[in-house]
């Protein structure tokens, strides 16, 4: 007799393959759930292999629209950025897969949702505190924090053992043993011999883009045209191809980056659990887009307003969306104040992808005044006097007179 109804974030993948066939040992009618969200995958041998091992229905929602528009754009926004580095590939999907696996979940009358997401990782509280908020009375199998699975199953060996004894198909090896995990903005590579910190990846690991030093030796040239902060525009091939559908523009955005190298980085982060990681990611398209934004922000925005949304609001909206905070009061409130900020940062900017690099070319404004090329000139005064410098010298001055006053009265002298 069935213990219940349950649907499981599936990939295909070592991990969620052997959880699958363990929820059906364990006496559980299986729904295998794949949000499509850009990964290059054949989702038609992934439906054959859940069916195959025993899945009672195969659901894959399309959420790459959503993917794009309501976090990735937001994102570029924001500038996104998690410790300098990461530009959140990962924790940026979460939220929209596990909207769409709960509104399957209610579809089918699932109980209980599961996941393969490890007990160290930081995946675990993203989905789970996603599900919690989007419907609070479900339950949550997680098979990597169950002793009677974790012990069984110490280590990747097991699974691709365990794999082996069932049938089970896997594209991972015991001489290839990291673990990937693939969206539209980005793949990561973890695990195995990259759990050595000092070991270099191998050239064959990168996925998506080339390497830069096989890469063309023509700066590949394009232009990203911004409105309200977003991606309106792409212009490519010298001006003869024009995308503004927003996923096709993210998806050319990709080919360009990819194909010149750009996006690859080499990270040990901080886990919200506390553990440091090493993670290797390619982000391709959002490098470039990202990078476009924050040049365009230097002519249009106010410099008030970006120092505030840079000491506030990008890093904490990096931190909530990393540490799975998407669906919170603090989630909601942080994200209502990116629009605001953007309303001003409209025009153009040319760049070019050249050998893993990103390069700006220029930037225009058709409708942004704040920058005054007469204004800045060193060959003109226009309306600005060099006698206003001296009173704004003086009263700057004010308290740093002092300051070095109390230093000679005290006896010390001022030092680099």
């Amino acid at each position: 007799m069935s213990k219940g109804k349950v649907i499981l974030s599936y990939s295909g993948g070592l991990d969620t393959s052997v959880i699958l066939a363990w929820l059906i040992e364990q006496g559980y009618e299986v729904v295998a759930f794949l949000a499509n969200i850009g990964q290059e995958e054949d989702f038609e041998e992934i439906e054959a292999k859940a069916k195959k091992i025993g899945a009672s229905k195969f659901v894959v929602a399309d959420v790459r629209k959503q993917f794009v528009e309501k976090v990735c754009f937001p994102a570029i926004q924001a500038n996104a950025i998690y410790e300098n580095v990461y530009l959140l590939g990962t924790s940026l999907a979460r939220p929209v897969i596990a909207e769409a696996l709960m509104k399957v979940a209610e579809e089918e009358g699932c109980f209980a949702v599961s996941h393969g997401c490890t007990g160290k990782g930081n995946d675990q509280v993203r989905f789970e505190l996603s599900f919690y908020a989007l419907k609070p009375d479900v339950v949550v199998i997680a098979p990597w924090r169950l002793p009677e699975f974790f012990n069984r199953f110490a280590g990747r060996k097991d699974l691709l053992d365990y794999a082996a004894e069932k049938g089970i198909p896997v594209t991972q090896t015991k001489a290839k043993p990291w673990s990937t995990d693939e969206n539209l903005a980005h793949i990561s590579f973890e695990a195995g011999i990259l759990e050595d910190p000092n070991t270099t990846p191998p050239k064959d690991m990168w996925k998506l883009t080339v390497d830069p030093t096989d890469a063309p030796d023509k700066p590949e040239t394009f232009s990203v045209v911004f409105e309200k902060g977003l991606p309106v525009k792409l212009v490519l091939d010298d001006q003869k191809k024009t995308v503004t559908d927003p996923v096709e523009l993210f998806l050319e955005a990709n080919a360009v980056a990819r194909r010149n190298g750009v996006g690859r980085i080499d990270i040990v982060e901080n886990r919200f659990i506390g553990i440091k990681s090493r993670g290797c990611y390619e982000t391709p398209g959002l490098t470039v887009l990202r990078n476009a934004h924050i040049d365009l922000e230097g002519l249009t925005l106010d410099r008030e307003v970006r120092a505030i949304r840079d000491q506030f609001v990008t890093p904490t909206w990096a931190k909530i969306l990393y540490n799975g905070m998407y669906f919170t009061p603090e989630g909601e409130y942080v994200r209502s104040m990116i629009p605001p900020s953007q309303k001003t940062v409209n025009g153009v900017v040319r760049a070019a992808c050249y050998k893993g690099s990103v390069v700006i070319l220029g930037r225009s404004s058709d409708t942004e005044k704040l920058y005054d090329e007469t204004e800045s000139s060193m060959d003109e005064l226009t309306g600005f006097s060099p006698e206003d410098t001296t009173g704004f010298i003086a009263v700057q001055a004010i308290r740093i007179k002092k300051y070095g006053e109390a230093a000679r009265e005290k006896g010390t002298t001022l030092e680099l």
